[in-house]
């Protein structure tokens, strides 16, 4: 194992030699962290997570009790993953395949994933994007997207802070741009997104 100065591992957990812990990490109650994966700077892996090899996650990254993050799965800096959630690396899983291939699944920095949720491999969740609680993700989610439900639809935009966006307050042909309520930022959304936004909420 590699690991940095200041890492805690609780004695129930399991850390296997080769893999990589960044200076600041905390590695809870029987958590598993197999060869080959990589973990960065101040994470905190929450009990009963699993850590499958070739994982990779990014700097300041939470992760609470009960996820696996499977082969194929990066999760980049500043990453939440909610109790529970689910990942995937597999399209077409059969007990008895042997030509398998992982299918990768990018969660891009900043975003955040909320309980129960259920990412299907192949998807990227762009960045600072919001996955409500429970969640069947299917398809790419956009830059600062919120999406919920079953399957999970794109409903609206959030600011860096979580907070929903509410107050449109420029749109052309190319962009949107809302101001956040609670903090005040201006965050700017690509037109396509917006207009994806509009047509499935038609679809509730």
């Amino acid at each position: 194992m590699n690991k940095d100065k200041n890492v805690f591992i609780h004695p129930t957990a399991v850390v296997e030699d080769g893999a990589e812990i960044g200076e600041g990490t905390r590695i809870w109650h029987f958590v598993h962290v197999r060869s080959g994966a990589k973990i960065g700077k101040n994470c905190n892996i929450g009990k009963d997570c699993y850590i499958d090899v070739g994982a990779v996650i990014g700097n300041n990254v939470k992760i609470q009790n009960g996820v696996s993050v499977y082969r194929g799965v990066i999760l980049e800096d500043d990453v939440f993953v909610g109790p529970y959630v689910v990942f995937t690396n597999d399209l077409y899983p059969r007990s008895f395949s042997r030509d398998w291939k992982v299918i990768k699944t990018i969660v891009k920095r900043g975003a955040s994933i909320g309980a129960n949720a259920t990412i299907v491999c192949g998807v990227v969740i762009g960045e600072y994007a919001m996955i409500g609680a429970g969640a069947v993700v299917t398809k790419d989610v956009p830059p600062h997207g919120l999406v919920y439900g079953n399957p999970a639809r794109l409903r609206g935009f959030v600011c860096y802070c979580g907070r929903p966006l509410k107050k449109l307050t420029y749109i052309d042909e190319t962009r949107v741009k809302y101001k956040c309520d609670y903090c005040g930022k201006i965050v700017e959304i690509g037109r396509k997104y917006y207009d994806r936004m509009l047509e499935e909420k038609c679809l509730e």
